[in-house]
């Protein structure tokens, strides 16, 4: 048994063996191989072990006592080597520390299963930019897994809770990087067939990712949905180059004889400079058409019609805006685009993505797809089972193209 607690600039580990063991097998541990191991989580040597107000005891075989880490500022820090991650980890001395902030279910080392999802040092809590915050870490270890559920879906779970603050790689990412790092082993007629490859595993990372988001869209918050999205779209629409948030243009209309300044949330631009916009929505299902029939007729539900309000609005500011609005948008996002691009604002589109289509009638099919036909000159709507299926269809065409070329 062991336990946690802290000693004026030491955080302490001590260890109490049941009632059918003694510290024996410890002490014997240390001496015969300089080390030992505890909960299959911490490696203490003789250098760690620690006595508290008195000289230590080596014949007490009520429990032995070892230094965890040691005070640095606001945080304890934890040498690696006690943990066994590639860098010390740092604790926010005002955290509660107890075993099961270190050791899951099973003996599972949280940390160890961190550092191997990161190279980066751990930091929880404090006021360090880089750190865990102690409510996110908390909401971690409530849903971290037994050793049982480690598969790569449970990882990809842990992933993305810290990938705010660690930039890490999902599951489906390192798939598609560890096909980056052999693809130079490939063995291919031509460089066009080893492209065809390539593009086709791009795709299917895409497909993967899209569908565990779609599985998993009530644990993300709206702006991190809309990153991620993004990302996903970039791909699959390669005509624009960059992406800008919360770009300001004015309103000449609202309140006439002074403007007034609106934000669009989401600006793409192209390989010429040309901008459209898109409002990115979480896919909520029952977000685009009523359930009931207004005469005979499936109609377009509050969220579906204020986003294609909300976008015509943008567009017709945009477009008002002219000349003027391309210098003050390149002056003020010039930095998050390619040197020299000259902005244009010429009959800019707008593509709205949001709600699920997959449970449709026939008749709010057709509806839906009228409605969307109605405002097609200007803004293109997209449900994300519409994207699912775009690359469900690229993906089958790209496996013929890359299987046919190998038969010949």
């Amino acid at each position: 048994m062991i336990g946690i607690f802290k000693e004026q600039a030491r955080l302490l580990l001590t260890y109490q063996p049941d009632r059918f063991n003694d510290t024996h097998w410890l002490d014997e541990k240390l001496r015969h191989d300089g080390s030992v191991t505890l909960r299959r989580t911490f490696t203490f040597t003789n250098a760690g072990l620690a006595s508290i107000g008195k000289p230590l005891q080596i014949d007490d075989d009520s429990e032995r006592v070892f230094v965890l880490g040691v005070s640095e500022g606001d945080y304890y820090k934890v040498n690696k080597d006690v943990l066994g991650l590639k860098y010390d980890l740092r604790l926010d001395r005002a955290m509660k520390l107890e075993p099961r902030t270190f050791v899951a279910n099973r003996d599972i080392s949280i940390f160890r299963k961190i550092d191997e999802l990161i190279d980066e040092p751990i930091i929880v809590g404090g006021a360090d930019e880089s750190a865990i915050p102690l409510a996110d870490f908390d909401q971690l270890m409530k849903t971290f897994p037994t050793s049982t559920e480690l598969t790569h879906y449970a990882r990809s779970r842990i992933a993305r809770v810290l990938k705010d603050y660690f930039g890490t790689l999902s599951d489906a990412e390192r798939h598609l990087n560890k096909y980056l790092e052999k693809k130079s082993r490939l063995v291919t007629s031509s460089r066009g067939g080893l492209l065809e490859t390539f593009e086709l595993q791009k795709f299917e990372y895409i497909h993967a990712e899209l569908k565990e988001m779609l599985r998993e869209a009530e644990e993300y918050q709206e702006k991190d949905w809309q990153r991620k999205i993004l990302d996903l779209l970039l791909f699959i629409f390669p005509k624009y180059i960059a992406v800008l948030e919360n770009v300001q243009i004015k309103d000449f209309y609202s309140k006439p004889g002074r403007a007034t300044n609106r934000y669009i949330d989401l600006m793409l631009v192209d390989a010429n400079g040309s901008v459209d916009i898109i409002e990115v929505k979480k896919p909520f299902s029952n977000a685009l058409l009523s359930r009931h029939k207004y005469r005979d007729n499936h109609t377009p539900r509050t969220e579906l019609a204020g986003a294609v309000m909300q976008a015509e609005k943008y567009l017709f500011h945009l477009s008002k805006w002219g000349c003027t609005g391309e210098q003050e948008i390149y002056k003020k996002h010039k930095s998050e685009l390619p040197v020299d691009i000259q902005m244009k604002i010429t009959n800019p589109k707008a593509l709205i993505l949001l709600g699920r289509d997959k449970d449709f009638t026939d008749e709010q099919r057709f509806d839906f797809e009228i409605i969307r036909r109605k405002y097609a000159n200007m803004v293109d709507i997209m449900t994300y089972d519409d994207l699912l299926r775009r690359v469900e269809n690229i993906i089958a065409m790209m496996k013929q193209r890359v299987s046919g070329g190998s038969s010949q």
